[in-house]
């Protein structure tokens, strides 16, 4: 093969290849190929099973400030992964999810059009620039849904987030869900500072996103028709009647979640003016209905467990020391029911003073704990508990007795009414008595009220000068799931973990590292160093004060200078080490693109050429 041929069979490699590459970019848009280690980019069975059943079309707009967020590479990287997450639904919902990605430049309409959706703008720079990183949904119906602000820093929540937004915009109308409660779950109560009505709980204002909630009464005959799913926290020497409602409630189909607690320690029950010796109660439970679900909780008696006791801090005669406090509980791993829909995708879930629930031995019902301690779990008394504070203490007399006790479970099966001899004579009764249940009955119960509380599972922070909570535990997740799952929708609940999109270079992290500890050691020499040099100066000026002499000697002088030398020498040595370091991960960066970008299309196209000319050679 001459010359000319080699030349012309290397132009027709390089034309078929970009040919291939056209051809393939207008006419396999939809064909999608993830690699990565977790799937992040391959929908999960809960969002497939959920688009499938769209009966509506959807539209989603991005509103995606890629220009201005240039500067910001963290939105900005999060913000294509967001772009190419959406392309996989409608990829996946065969034309009923649109997607539009919009840039919305400043005083455009685009703009205006996404302060109205309600998408948050993010201040980017001290002159007044701002972004947009949110996403907006709208059915068939126009009715909205937007996500203000997608939060690079909960990623492992995006395909759940999406999902939820089109799952809400194909069912716009919500569950209703009951709430009865003794504490102020809902908020509304005023504030005895400012007098301004408090906040409900954030597990119950995420809890709001999915469903209507109806303030219940502990005062009723009946629960609503139009009510669902029943939420019941902290419920303390309920009347009669109620617990009649409840009863039939259950039996009648109705699903409910019952949190009750041996020691609420946020139940803030003020202590009874007239008998100040007596406690005053915090504890909650419905041992009547209970019976007849084949369950029972010890009303004095709190798990401990020495594996799942979070560490707190606490002032000693030697200073603060970090302890195990045994009744709160951080529980992980085979501590949740990995086979339950509730609780099979939760991470960890913290709760405070628990209590233990029991199969009782006659019952008939099936109990499935969903909650539990480790094998090195023990029992500790309420008593002991409120008056002794200090986890120490409580560590000496401790006895890890007892394994895998029970926190929360779910009770199913035929149960019996809790009131054989009728209804309550303060019961109005408009149908007649069920007296068992025709269906099994579907109740999960928890032993603890403060694993709703925001102190154990979320803190508040700030982002771009917007409030973002930042959940540290799966708590309202645990809350949700129980909702969704009583409720028979179990798609939404499989999508509540994901994994990481963003995996370390460990390199360029042990590369920053040895960097970063060369530059403390050098700092803490110069601080040091200028602390020594202080206190001799300190020494010297001294003594000229004593016998009137000169403010400023010459030692002095020779002193200063010596510390001007090394100070500047010493910074010179962190400019080097800083460099260096930069120097190296830049490096490291250029190689890593290169791998990324050029390696694998100059691979391919190596591969064709040697193909074409492998060929040529045999012909």
């Amino acid at each position: 093969m001459n010359r000319s041929q080699h030349i012309f069979f290397t132009l027709a490699a390089f034309l078929v290849f970009f040919g291939i590459n056209i051809v393939a970019n207008q006419t396999l848009t939809g064909v999608r190929i993830d690699f990565t280690s977790g799937r992040l980019f391959t929908l999960s069975a809960g969002s497939r099973g959920i688009i499938s059943r769209i009966d509506e079309p959807v539209t989603l707009r991005l509103y995606f400030s890629a220009r201005q967020l240039a500067d910001v590479p963290q939105l900005l990287n999060y913000g294509k992964r967001v772009r190419d997450l959406l392309e996989a639904y409608a990829a996946e919902s065969k034309g009923k999810i649109k997607i539009q990605i919009i840039d919305p430049e400043p005083f455009s309409e685009a703009e205006d059009q996404a302060v109205g959706y309600g998408v948050q703008q993010l201040p980017i720079s001290a002159n007044g620039e701002v972004g947009y990183l949110g996403l907006v949904g709208t059915n068939a119906v126009d009715q909205e849904t937007p996500i203000p602000y997608l939060n690079p820093e909960r990623e492992d929540a995006l395909e759940y987030e999406i999902t939820k937004l089109i799952y809400n915009l194909n069912n716009p109308k919500k569950r209703v869900v009951g709430v009865l409660s003794d504490l102020p779950v809902l908020g509304g109560s005023p504030d005895p500072k400012t007098g301004q009505p408090t906040s409900g709980w954030m597990s119950f204002e995420q809890l709001k996103e999915f469903f209507t909630l109806r303030l219940v009464s502990r005062d009723v005959d009946k629960i609503d028709p139009d009510i669902d799913t029943l939420i019941l926290v902290h419920p303390k020497d309920l009347p009669d009647k109620t617990l009649y409602a409840l009863d039939q409630f259950v039996l009648g189909g109705g699903k409910a979640i019952v949190f009750v607690d041996p020691m609420a320690e946020e139940d803030r029950a003020a202590q009874d003016p007239s008998n100040p010796m007596v406690m005053p109660k915090i504890d909650s439970g419905m041992p009547k209905l209970f019976e007849k679900w084949g369950i029972s909780m010890a009303p004095d008696q709190i798990a401990g467990d020495l594996d799942a006791a979070v560490r707190v801090t606490v002032n000693s005669s030697r200073g603060p020391q970090e302890v195990n406090y045994l009744p709160w509980l951080s529980l992980t791993d085979l501590q949740l029911n990995r086979e339950d829909f509730v609780t099979s995708q939760l991470k960890s879930v913290n709760m405070g003073a628990a209590g233990i629930l029991e199969h009782r031995k006659e019952a008939k019902t099936t109990f499935t704990p969903l909650l539990t301690t480790s094998p090195h779990a023990g029992i500790l008394s309420r008593d002991t508990l409120m008056f002794v504070r200090d986890p120490a203490a409580l560590l000496q007399n401790f006895k890890a007795n007892r394994s895998n006790l029970t926190l929360a479970a779910r009770i199913s099966g035929i149960v019996e009414t809790a009131f054989p001899e009728g209804a309550p004579k303060d019961v109005k009764a408009t149908t007649s008595q069920l007296k068992i249940s025709p269906k099994p009955i579907n109740v999960i119960v928890v032993a603890d009220t403060d694993v709703l509380a925001d102190r154990f599972w979320v803190r508040v922070e700030r982002f771009l000068n917007v409030q973002v909570p930042k959940p540290f535990a799966n708590n309202a997740d645990f809350l949700i799931n129980s909702v969704d799952n009583l409720g028979g929708n179990d798609d939404l609940i499989s999508l509540r973990s994901r994994g990481h999109y963003t995996r370390p270079f460990k390199v360029v992290e042990a590369i920053q590292r040895e960097a970063e500890t060369a530059y403390r050691e050098q700092e803490q020499a110069l601080q040091s160093k200028l602390k020594e040099t202080e206190t001799k100066l300190r020494e010297l000026q001294a003594k000229p004060a004593a016998t009137g002499e000169a403010l400023l000697t010459a030692e002095q002088r020779k002193e200063i200078d010596v510390f001007r030398e090394e100070q500047l020498k010493t910074r010179k040595q962190l400019r080097a080490v800083q460099h260096a370091l930069q120097k190296n991960i830049e490096h490291l960066g250029t190689v890593l693109k290169f791998v990324n970008i050029g390696a694998i299309p100059l691979l391919l196209s190596l591969f064709a050429i040697g193909g074409v000319v492998f060929r040529s050679r045999r012909a």
